[in-house]
């Protein structure tokens, strides 16, 4: 596995991950335009996926009523 080391680290001890995390914010806190740049990626990431869903819900919809034979 590539990254055994780390899921090691993380996985073996919870708590210690936690506090780890704890004190990588207070060292390092999110910038002023962190939380605008994190909305926009999950727009980016999820719009498109939920787009694809509704098209195909779309099509199978239109299949089973709309089509005439």
């Amino acid at each position: 596995m590539f990254f055994r080391k780390k899921l090691k680290r993380v996985l073996t001890d919870p708590k210690k991950a936690e506090e780890r995390f704890a004190k990588t914010m207070e060292e390092m806190p999110p910038e002023k335009g962190d939380r605008l740049a994190m909305i926009l990626a999950a727009l980016i990431v999820f719009v498109p996926a939920i787009l694809v869903i509704f098209a195909v819900f779309g099509v199978v919809l239109y299949f089973f009523f709309f089509r005439h034979f």
